[in-house]
C-alpha cells in the first residue's frame, strides 16, 4: 500500500544565496518521512511533500533553525465570544495548540482575545474559527490589517535605511580617496578627513551595523560546515577593515597621515552590496506580481441573509449554503449557483471574453467575476480555499515554488563555488606576494578582496527561479497554469499534439443547425419544439433549446412517448407529431425517400439528421451537431507553423470524426476509441519515440492525460480532468496549446541566458580579477549588477505579448 504523502509550504528567512538554499533543500531531504523538498532562492519558499504518519512540520522548522535560518509564520488576532472562565479560555488554547499548522496559540480570558501563529500554507483563519466553533465559542477575525507591513516591503525599507547610513559614511571615505591622486589635487578636502582614527570612526559603523548581517550569516554557515555569500563578502571587506586597522595602529607616534589605507574599499564594497540586495529585493518582489493581481480579484466582503436578516461579513466567515445578495457593478464573492435574479457578468478574469455572459437561475457563477447590470440572489457552493480563483491561485503559487529540472546543475555548482573560489582568492594573494610583487602585502591583498567579492553565486542562484516565477505568473494572466517548473520546461520538447474531439475541438454540446421544412417555417418549429420538450435526449433539449432562441414560444404537449433508438411520437395542438429516424418514418409508412440524398450529405459533414412528420405526411427534417470552437481552426493553423503533428482522437465513429477534423483542418484522426484505449494510443506514440501532448476535457481523458508526457486540460472541462494534467487551459480556447508552448520555449530562453550571462560572469570576473584588472569597489559593483541584471532580464517576461 502507497503511503499517504501530504505537501507543506514554509516561507524561509535568511538565505543570502542559491548556496544556502542548496544547503536547506539536502537537509529536508535527508529527514525520515520526507518524499521530496525543494528550495526556492528568490520565491523564499519551501515545498516539502512528507508522510505525516513519520514527520511532521515542527520538524522541518528545527532543521531549518539548525542551519542558521528561520521559518517565517503568520499572525492573527481573533475576539473570542462566549467565554464565561479562565477554563474556557484553557480549553479553546489547548483546541488551537492541537491543530496541524498551529505554532503557537495563546487566549486572553480578559481581553476575550486569541492570537494564533501558524503556517499560512497548512492552515487558514477560517479552520482557525471552525476549530473555535467547534469547540463550543465563536471566533472573529480582527480585520486590523492597517498597521500591518508586508514583509517583502519591510525588508525593502529595512535594506533602505542600511544603504542611505553606510553611504552618507563611505562618501566620506570616498572623498579622501578620491583627493590623494595627483589629478585630483584641486579637489578640497578637510585635513581631519586624512587622520587614520577619523576614518576608521567613519569605516567601523559601516563594518559592523550595516555588515553585520554578513558576518552572522557566514557565522551560521560555518558552524554548519558549509559556505554562502556571506562567507565571501565577510572574508574580503574584513580583510580590507582589519589590514587598514593594523595600519592605522602601526601609524601611532608618526604624523598621522596616511594614503595607502583601505577603510574606503571595505566600507564601499558593504555599501555596493547593500545596494544591489536594495534592487534584488524590489525586483524579486515584482516577479510575483501575478500572485498579487490574481488575489486582488477577489472580493473583500460578501453581503449574507442569515435567519431572514441581511448582514455584510468578510469572505473568511461565508459559508458553503449561504444566500448571499449582489447588487449591480459588485464582484460575486464566492462560487454559487443562482437561485434569483437575471443578470450579465463579465467573466473575463477567468475566460478572456470581453463580452458579458447571461446568466440566470440555475447557471452557476464563479467568485471575483462582475455582476454587470441585474440584481442576483446566490446559494454559495464553494468559499475559501475550494473556489475557483483560489484554486488558480494555489497552482501559480505551487509552480513559482517548484523547481525545473535545468535547475539542478546551477544547484551542484552553488554548492562547491564558495570553497573553490576561496581557494582562488587564496592561490591569488600568495602568487601576488611572492612572485608577481614580492612582499608587496598591501597589493596583494587587494588582489584577495576583489576575487573575493567578484565571485557571487547570487547570479546562479537566482538564474532559474526568477525566470519561472515571471514565466509561470505571465502565464497565468493568459489563461494557462503550469502546475510545475517541470511542466514548464518539458512543454517546450513536444513534438505531437493528441486533441480530444468532444469539448476540446468542438463545444462538447449539440446544436440545432439546419431546419428544412415543407410547410410554414415557424408552425413547423412550433410543433417540433413543442414536441421534443418533453424528452430528455441530449439531441432532444438541442432542437427545443435551438428553436427557442429563434424566438418561438413553445405550446403544450397532449401526448408524449419516447420510442428508444427511433425518435418521438407526441400530439400538438391535435396533430401527430413524429420526430426521428428513417426507420421511425418506413414503420409510420411516411414516405421519404425524396428527402435521402440531403440526409446523406448532412451526415457526411458529421451532422445527425431528424425527419419530422405531421398527421402521417413528411412535413420537413432538422440537424444537430456538436459544432467545432469558432478558434478550432485558426488554433491546428498555428500549431502546424509551430511544425508539430496534430492528431484528434475519439471515441466517435470514423464518419463524423472525419467531418470534424476536416473542418478543423486536422489531417490525422484516430476514431471509434475506448478511454481506456486514449492512454494506449499516447503509449504507442511515445514508443515511436515521439514527445506527446494529451488535451482533454473530460472524466474519460483522465487516464491519457497523466501518461502522456504533458497532459493539457481544459478548463472549462471537468475537475477529474484538470487533477490529472500538468497544464490547465482556463479559457477552454485551443489557441493557448500554442500560447502554451511559446511561454514555455520563452520562458526556457530566458533561463538559459540567464544561466550563460551567470557562468560567463563568474568565468571572466575572477580571472581578470586575479590578475590584478579590477579594483575591489569596482568588483562588488559588479557582484550587485550581476544579480540584478538577472532577474531584471527574468522580469522580462511579464511584458511578453502572445
Amino acid at each position: 500500500m502507497s503511503e499517504k504523502l501530504e505537501e507543506v509550504h514554509l516561507d524561509i528567512a535568511g538565505m543570502t544565496c542559491a548556496a544556502c538554499a542548496l544547503r536547506i533543500e539536502k537537509k529536508l531531504n535527508k529527514v525520515d518521512g520526507v518524499e521530496q523538498a525543494n528550495v526556492n532562492f528568490a520565491l523564499e519558499k519551501s515545498t516539502i511533500s512528507f508522510n505525516p504518519d513519520k514527520t511532521n512540520i515542527q520538524q522541518f522548522e528545527q532543521a531549518i533553525e539548525k542551519l542558521g535560518y528561520s521559518v517565517i509564520h503568520e499572525k492573527a488576532e481573533f475576539r473570542i465570544a462566549g467565554m464565561t472562565c479562565a477554563a474556557c479560555a484553557n480549553r479553546i488554547e489547548k483546541g488551537l495548540n492541537r491543530m496541524s499548522g498551529v505554532v503557537s496559540a495563546t487566549v486572553n480570558f480578559a481581553l476575550e482575545t486569541a492570537m494564533v501563529e501558524y503556517y499560512p500554507s497548512k492552515v487558514t483563519t477560517k479552520d482557525i474559527m471552525d476549530k473555535v466553533k467547534k469547540l463550543g465559542y465563536e471566533a472573529i477575525l480582527k480585520e486590523d490589517q492597517g498597521n500591518e507591513i508586508d514583509q517583502r516591503e519591510q525588508e525593502i525599507q529595512t535594506q533602505k535605511g542600511k544603504f542611505l547610513f553606510s553611504l552618507i559614511l563611505s562618501l566620506l571615505l570616498l572623498w579622501a580617496m578620491v583627493s590623494h591622486f595627483s589629478f585630483t589635487s584641486f579637489i578640497y578636502l578637510p585635513e581631519m578627513f586624512m587622520n587614520p582614527w577619523v576614518q576608521f570612526l567613519l569605516a567601523t559603523p559601516v563594518q559592523f551595523v550595516v555588515g553585520k548581517q554578513f558576518y552572522v550569516g557566514a557565522y551560521k554557515a560555518l558552524r554548519n560546515k558549509s559556505a554562502n555569500m556571506d562567507v565571501l563578502v565577510a572574508l574580503g571587506t574584513s580583510a580590507a577593515y582589519f589590514y587598514s586597522l593594523y595600519l592605522s595602529v602601526r601609524s601611532i607616534g608618526s604624523d598621522g597621515h596616511m594614503v595607502e589605507l583601505y577603510y574606503e574599499t571595505s566600507a564601499v564594497l558593504i555599501t555596493l552590496i547593500i545596494l544591489g540586495k536594495l534592487f534584488e529585493a524590489n525586483a524579486k518582489g515584482k516577479s510575483s506580481e501575478a500572485i498579487k493581481k490574481l488575489m486582488g480579484l477577489q472580493a473583500k466582503t460578501a453581503i449574507v441573509v442569515r435567519d431572514g436578516v441581511e448582514q455584510e461579513i468578510t469572505l473568511t466567515e461565508v459559508v458553503v449554503g449561504d444566500e448571499i445578495l449582489v447588487k449591480p457593478g459588485d464582484k460575486i464573492p464566492v462560487d454559487g449557483e443562482i437561485i434569483e435574479g437575471r443578470s450579465a457578468l463579465d467573466e473575463s478574469m477567468l475566460t478572456g471574453e470581453s463580452v458579458p455572459v447571461d446568466k440566470t437561475v440555475g447557471d452557476s457563477v464563479i467568485g471575483a467575476t462582475i455582476n454587470k447590470n441585474g440584481f442576483l440572489r446566490i446559494k454559495a457552493t464553494k468559499v475559501g480555499r475550494d473556489t475557483a480563483l483560489a484554486q488558480i491561485i494555489k497552482v501559480v503559487e505551487d509552480a513559482q515554488g517548484s523547481k525545473a529540472p535545468i535547475q539542478r546543475l546551477a544547484d551542484q555548482i552553488s554548492g562547491i563555488f564558495v570553497p573553490i573560489v576561496v581557494g582562488i582568492a587564496v592561490l591569488t594573494f600568495l602568487v601576488w606576494f611572492f612572485f608577481v610583487s614580492p612582499g608587496e602585502f598591501a597589493e596583494a591583498l587587494e588582489k584577495l578582496i576583489a576575487v573575493l567579492v567578484i565571485a557571487c553565486p547570487c547570479a546562479l542562484g537566482l538564474a532559474t527561479p526568477t525566470s519561472i516565477m515571471a514565466g509561470s505568473g505571465r502565464s497565468a494572466e493568459f489563461g494557462i497554469l503550469f502546475k510545475g517548473g517541470e511542466h514548464l520546461e518539458a512543454t517546450q520538447k513536444i513534438t505531437t499534439i493528441l486533441l480530444d474531439k468532444t469539448g476540446t475541438v468542438t463545444n462538447g454540446a449539440p446544436v440545432l443547425t439546419d431546419v428544412h421544412p415543407v410547410m410554414d417555417e415557424s408552425e413547423f418549429l412550433y410543433l417540433v419544439g413543442t414536441a421534443e420538450k418533453q424528452s430528455e435526449h441530449p439531441l432532444a433539449e438541442a432542437i427545443v433549446q435551438g428553436i427557442k432562441e429563434k424566438g418561438i414560444t413553445l405550446g403544450d404537449v397532449e401526448a408524449f412517448t419516447a420510442i428508444p433508438g427511433f425518435g418521438i411520437e407526441a400530439m400538438v395542438s391535435g396533430k401527430r407529431i413524429l420526430v426521428g429516424t428513417r426507420k421511425l418514418m418506413q414503420q409510420a409508412q411516411v414516405d421519404v425517400s425524396p428527402q435521402q440524398k440531403r440526409m446523406e450529405m448532412l451526415e457526411r459533414v458529421g451532422k445527425t439528421a431528424m425527419l419530422v412528420a405531421v398527421d402521417g405526411a413528411y412535413a420537413g427534417m432538422v440537424a444537430v451537431a456538436d459544432t467545432i470552437k469558432e478558434t478550432s481552426k485558426e488554433a491546428i493553423e498555428r500549431l502546424h507553423a509551430l511544425g508539430l503533428e496534430v492528431i484528434m482522437i475519439t471515441g466517435d465513429n470514423e464518419r463524423t470524426a472525419q467531418a470534424i477534423a476536416e473542418q478543423a483542418g486536422i489531417k490525422q484522426v484516430i476514431a471509434e476509441v475506448l478511454p481506456e484505449g486514449k492512454a494506449n494510443e499516447v503509449k504507442r506514440l511515445q514508443a515511436a519515440g515521439k514527445k506527446v501532448a494529451m488535451v482533454g476535457d473530460g472524466i474519460n481523458d483522465a487516464p491519457a492525460l497523466a501518461v502522456a508526457d504533458i497532459g493539457m486540460a481544459i478548463g472549462t472541462g471537468t475537475d477529474i480532468a484538470m487533477e490529472a494534467a500538468d497544464i490547465t487551459l482556463i479559457r477552454g480556447d485551443l489557441t493557448s496549446i500554442a500560447d502554451a508552448i511559446l511561454m514555455s520555449k520563452k520562458t526556457m530562453a530566458n533561463i538559459k541566458q540567464n544561466l550563460f550571462w551567470a557562468f560567463a560572469y563568474n568565468a571572466i570576473g575572477v580571472p581578470i580579477a586575479a590578475v590584478g584588472l579590477l579594483a575591489p569597489w569596482v568588483a562588488g559593483a559588479a557582484m550587485a549588477f550581476s544579480s540584478v541584471s538577472v532577474v531584471l532580464n527574468a522580469l522580462r517576461l511579464q511584458r511578453i505579448k502572445l
